[in-house]
């Protein structure tokens, strides 16, 4: 008798440690950069875009740390809040 186990969502995005497979990607791809950057070149900037770019991409609950940002950025400073008093 064979037993398969499958995943409970189907339609889940794929993700490894924090982050999704295509942000994992990109951090890697940026990261193996960044270093043959700071070594050749002595130049510190790509590594610095990199550390802010993993951070931005931290995925929680299908939800990233820039998601956040924007909504936060969206309900405090670009939508009108409406208070009705009575």
């Amino acid at each position: 008798m064979t037993q398969y186990l499958y995943p409970q969502n189907l339609k889940a995005t794929a993700n490894l440690w924090l982050w999704g497979l295509r942000d994992f990607c990109i951090i890697g791809i940026a990261a193996l950069l960044s270093v043959v950057i700071m070594v050749y070149l002595k130049i510190f900037i790509p590594a610095a875009v990199t550390l802010v770019y993993g951070f931005l991409t931290i995925r929680m609950d299908d939800t990233t740390v820039m998601d956040y940002m924007k909504y936060a950025v969206k309900y405090l400073i670009t939508t009108q809040q409406y208070f009705e008093w009575r």
